[in-house]
């Protein structure tokens, strides 16, 4: 029997990368290898159970200190019928809230549940904002509302800033004015990065940053979660679960990727936790610590071919846009790395401790208030987002401003960070970075955190 280093080799030599159709010779071959690679991997089952398990994992939190915030408050949950808004309004009734509202962007089949308001509200326009804000005059907002595929970012640039940029800048603001004591936001392990040149990851990192300036302009106490891959609304999952049902190839970016994973009642719970650590004056940021070991994308992926008896093949596809093929080697140096939450990198970790719950971490991130390199690139990027003109926003110099904050952003965190621990940074990533292509961002990256002669 072959290994599966070389059957692997032949999957990737069975159909060229990022084809839009395969051939039905190409099909069959991939198939012949994935049986292949089923037999020798006969764990792929326990991976994609172990993967599926992940949803009825939680964490504790005090609950005295959450019914001193939440019984008898009004509370609203942006993005409350998503997924993890959906567990979250659950999570939220026990503590009787005067009043608990949901708002959503859809107009048409507003879902029921008991003890739940559902109104009509869009993140992005002010105006909506401020309705349903003067209305309600929340207590408390859970900020859940985001655009999170990655792929669609790509695709829907404009949407994903104008909803992950300005409209958690807008939801603040409308918070601020309505007199909310505290606002709660889902973040995304992906903003750990200094800098990506994916649109989804930086829409979230600037996020981070708009409210960590918030923090410190606003009398309301803000917190922010990250979350890595939710098990719950996995795409993953999704797209598995459809390829197998009708048999069709399989799409992994590559067999080496390995991720983390949490469940949506985990997500929910770490934005309750946020809500106990929220301070005034400065953004608390928190992540799980124990995460498990990262899940092995092949091995779900086959390990859902054999639960479902499908004949649906592996094809290595490359990697589509949004998905960044290789994070920045120094995110983590690997004598603390095991000391806090994987979604925390080396230089946010320096003051990283346990939050309100011992299983979570919280960091307070630098506001970078007085970089006007920054400021004056995040109004050209709403400049482009809002153009003066009866012209349309162009997605292209969207991408382009929002490139120009993130790098804008980088700068400004790089001249936080202590030289000892910068110049760590790139003893440890300098030789992965070596090896890489010229143009490649990584380069540029690496030369923004040497340390000056």
């Amino acid at each position: 029997m072959r290994s599966i280093n070389d059957l692997l080799g032949d999957l990737r030599a069975a159909a060229p990368p990022r084809a839009d159709r395969l051939s039905v010779e190409q099909i069959g071959r991939l198939r012949e290898l994935t049986r292949e690679l089923l037999e020798l991997k006969p764990q792929a089952t326990a991976e994609y159970r172990r993967f599926e398990g992940v949803r009825e994992r939680g964490i504790e939190l005090p609950a005295p200190e959450l019914a001193a915030k939440l019984e008898g408050a009004t509370v609203l949950v942006t993005g409350g019928t998503g997924c993890i808004g959906r567990v979250l309004l659950g999570r939220l009734l026990p503590f009787r809230p005067a009043r608990l509202v949901s708002m959503s962007r859809g107009r048409t089949a507003l879902p029921r549940m008991a003890g739940v308001e559902f109104v009509y509200g869009d993140v992005r326009y002010r105006s909506s904002l401020d309705e349903v804000f003067a209305e309600v005059r929340p207590d408390v907002v859970f900020h859940v509302a985001a655009q999170r595929d990655p792929g669609r970012a790509e695709l829907e640039v404009l949407r994903t800033v104008a909803t992950n940029v300005f409209g958690t800048r807008n939801v603040v603001r409308a918070a601020a004015r309505a007199g909310a004591g505290a606002v709660v936001t889902a973040s995304t392990g992906k903003a750990l990065r200094p800098y990506s040149p994916d649109v989804y990851a930086a829409s979230k990192r600037v996020g981070e940053w708009v409210l960590a300036r918030a923090a410190a302009e606003f009398d309301v106490r803000l917190a922010a979660s990250r979350f890595t891959h939710v098990v719950d609304n996995s795409i993953v999952a999704e797209r598995l679960r459809s390829w197998c049902a009708k048999d069709e190839p399989i799409r992994l970016h590559s067999p080496e990727i390995g991720f983390y994973i949490q469940s949506a009642q985990e997500s929910a719970q770490l934005l309750l936790c946020g809500l106990l650590d929220a301070q005034p004056g400065s953004l608390r940021l928190n992540a799980l610590r124990d995460l498990d070991w990262p899940a092995s994308l092949l091995e779900v992926a086959l390990g859902a071919i054999a639960q479902t008896g499908s004949a649906a093949p592996i094809y290595i596809a490359g990697y589509d846009g949004g998905y960044e093929e290789q994070a920045f080697p120094g995110l983590y140096d690997p004598m603390t790395a095991g000391d806090v939450s994987p979604l925390i990198n080396v230089f946010e970790a320096i003051g990283a401790k346990a939050a309100s719950s011992e299983q979570v971490d919280v960091f307070t991130p630098e506001t970078l208030g007085e970089d006007t390199a920054a400021q004056q690139a995040l109004i050209a990027l709403e400049a482009a987002c809002v153009p003066l003109t009866t012209a349309e926003p162009d997605p292209a110099e969207v991408r382009k401003r929002l490139d120009e904050l993130s790098w804008a952003l980088l700068e400004a965190t790089v001249r936080e960070i202590p030289a000892p621990a910068r110049a760590r940074a790139v003893r440890l990533a300098e030789r992965s970075v070596a090896a890489l292509p010229e143009q490649h961002p990584h380069h540029r990256l690496l030369n923004t955190l040497r340390p000056a002669a």
